[in-house]
């Protein structure tokens, strides 16, 4: 499985319909949150997410309206029972912000919580996968963030290894695994019936930004791009001075990385209710978009021709 679950979508400003911006990702049943606005842990009872699970909070930056429902959710998780610790990336200020977690002594806690800063250009890795830390533009230390899954083996020639002599079992497995094998004095290598590794799944979040070089180029062939949009053209000049983005320069840049799909987010309480102009100039540049709706969820499968 790799779900992502929209938990909260809004602005700077919440509305009845947005909470802040909270992004849960489901991959192999392992919960990663990116940014945690407050209400989060309400949207994943909502949704069904769970957060037993949940291993990492990635925090783009240190604007309320990203990491507000952090102490509620931390406590939530306490009084359930939670035991593991709990990681929180985020920019500079992390360690901060942690200390004051931890001085608000109103509630004691079952489990460490460990802050890691994070520079542009750092990677934590994982089992399989990698979260890089992508250099953003906005009126605070930011960053983004492109989770990345390691290469897939290649496809498995089943007729071609039977063909070279080899019978179905365990030396198929073996084969398959990179490993050589031996079939009546003959020795058959992993790659001659093994394709060409194949990429894995890649999701990049912008976070708030203007757009910029780094998230660009980490969105090149991916396959969802969730992207600040929270003004349309009309508010460009608020756009760049508020160091956001507009939907239809979210769009330009989904296009130049040949993005599969891109999502807009964080969008302005302005757009509560009707969220047709947003969709309509990034539709005019880019195909395969949508407004993001909170609690809406997105399966990201492999691709067919990897």
């Amino acid at each position: 499985m790799f779900r992502v679950t929209f938990l909260g979508t809004g602005g700077a400003l919440p509305t009845p319909h947005r909470n802040p911006s909270a992004i849960m990702i489901n991959r192999e049943g392992e919960l990663i949150l990116f940014d945690c606005g407050e209400g989060a842990q309400q949207q994943m009872m909502r949704s069904k997410t769970g957060m037993k699970a949940l291993s990492s909070i990635f925090i783009t930056h240190f604007h309320a309206d990203h990491m507000l429902g952090i102490p509620g959710l931390i406590q939530t998780m306490s009084f359930h029972g939670r035991t593991e610790p709990l990681k929180i990336y985020g920019p500079h200020w992390i360690h901060e912000f942690a200390r004051i977690l931890s001085a608000l002594g109103y509630y004691k806690l079952r489990f460490d919580v460990n802050p890691i800063e994070l520079k542009p250009g750092d990677i934590v890795k994982r089992d399989e996968y990698s979260i890089m830390a992508l250099r953003t533009e906005h009126s605070v230390p930011s960053i983004g963030y492109a989770l990345i899954e390691d290469p897939r083996v290649g496809r498995f020639d089943r007729q071609k290894a039977i063909e070279l002599g080899i019978p179905p079992g365990p030396l198929f497995a073996k084969l398959h695994k990179g490993e050589s094998v031996e079939v009546e004095g003959k020795t058959i290598h992993s790659s001659d019936v093994v394709g060409d590794s194949r990429p894995g799944r890649k999701v990049v979040y912008s976070g708030d930004t203007r757009p910029c070089r780094d998230v660009l180029e980490a969105s090149v062939d991916a396959d969802l791009l969730i992207h600040d949009a929270t003004l349309a053209s009309d508010q460009q000049e608020w756009a760049v001075e508020s160091m956001h983005t507009t939907a239809k320069e979210a769009a330009d840049l989904a296009a130049k990385a040949k993005v599969l799909k891109l999502v807009l987010t964080h969008i302005s309480s302005r757009y509560s209710d009707d969220t047709t102009t947003l969709l309509k100039e990034a539709s005019e540049v880019f195909n395969n978009v949508v407004v993001a709706e909170d609690l809406m969820e997105i399966d990201i499968p492999f691709r067919c021709s990897r």
